[in-house]
């Protein structure tokens, strides 16, 4: 078993200064990442630099900051921002995010994510080595164009002010599509999947890694794998079962709309096509409770960490094995000291 990097994942939904008080107690056992993710929620920048004050060495990720909502220089900022802040410390992720966030949270057209994820990346770069901010392609163009739609003309190419402490914060990409994790391949450092299903991911993914791959600099490296994954290390598994069934149900029933749901796609990929169905139809209907349990069993455990220490061990060698090189985990026990003890296990069953 080859050792992978133990990450947290703090979730948008919950009470962040009560969750960061665990922060320290969670580093101290181990944990090397903590990624603060960002929806229609509480922003993820103003938390991660709370963060940058909390922690001494782990490595603090936004999971993720969606595409739409800041410009390409304000990503570029910001993460060179946090990067001064931690010391070298913070990873960009980026995502698309979906249609029904994108249009009705933020109001803009949810258009050609590819496309733009690829020259926000190149755009990023630019500023981190402190260029003269010049790019004319086919989203963006820097400075805007005097005969652009609204524009007074006064537009000057600029470089970035400060000095950013490296002239490449670490790129992450959220993908799923078989187009977009083949991008993610080619151009990022990182790249997030959710629901990561260690015996089918190379039949599902394979290709598109390889196809990217086959592009990809030298310069970058290895690509990480950073795999979002629940623990619960007890024998008692049916609350946290249900927890993370609930949580796939959330996403394949309502994280978009029919025919535009990629979580949805990605479990018919997987081979649930009629168990997706009826967690969509039951989601839909506002019968969440019975859209959970529509949910396999087999399916939930298989994208978590969920059983005895053996147990445990077990699924961290299937992810391993498939490729995953940070596990970033979601802690699902009840208390704080069970959390603690849970990462510290792992952490140890990391380091074997």
């Amino acid at each position: 078993m080859g050792r992978a990097r133990l990450g947290v994942m703090l979730g948008y939904a919950q009470d962040f200064l009560q969750v960061a008080q665990e922060v320290p107690d969670f580093e101290a056992a181990g944990v090397e990442l903590f990624g603060v993710s960002e929806t229609y929620s509480f922003d993820a920048v103003s938390q991660l630099g709370y963060l940058a004050a909390l922690t001494k060495s782990a490595a603090l990720a936004s999971d993720i900051l969606p595409i739409y909502s800041r410009t390409p220089a304000l990503l570029a900022m910001t993460a060179a921002g946090l990067d001064h802040l931690t010391g070298g410390r913070f990873e960009l992720g980026l995502g698309s995010s979906g249609a029904q966030v994108v249009e009705g949270f933020h109001g803009v057209p949810f258009d050609a994510p590819l496309g733009r994820t690829r020259e926000i990346i190149e755009i990023c770069r630019k500023v981190w080595r402190r260029e003269t901010l010049e790019h004319h392609g086919r989203y963006y163009e820097l400075p805007l164009p005097p005969s652009a739609p609204g524009a007074v003309g006064a537009g000057k190419a600029l470089r970035l002010i400060n000095h950013p402490d490296r002239p490449a914060v670490p790129v992450h990409i959220a993908a799923l599509s078989p187009k977009s994790v083949a991008q993610a391949a080619e151009i990022a450092d990182g790249w997030t999947p959710i629901f990561y299903h260690p015996e089918r991911a190379a039949s599902v993914w394979g290709d598109a890694l390889a196809k990217g791959a086959a592009k990809r600099s030298p310069e970058l490296g290895k690509l990480d794998v950073i795999v979002p994954v629940p623990l619960y290390l007890g024998e008692f598994t049916d609350y946290a079962l249900m927890g993370v069934r609930q949580q796939i149900a959330l996403y394949v029933g309502g994280m978009g709309a029919r025919g535009r749901n990629f979580y949805y796609d990605l479990a018919v990929r997987y081979g649930y096509e009629q168990e997706a169905a009826q967690i969509q139809s039951l989601f839909l209907a506002g019968e969440k409770d019975d859209a959970a349990f529509a949910v396999p069993e087999e399916l939930a455990r298989a994208v978590s960490l969920i059983g005895s220490r053996d147990e445990v061990e077990e699924r961290v060698e299937a992810l391993l094995a498939a490729g995953a090189t940070t596990l970033s985990v979601q802690p699902l026990d009840r208390t704080h000291e069970e959390r603690v003890e849970a990462l510290r296990v792992l952490r140890e069953i990391l380091d074997r």
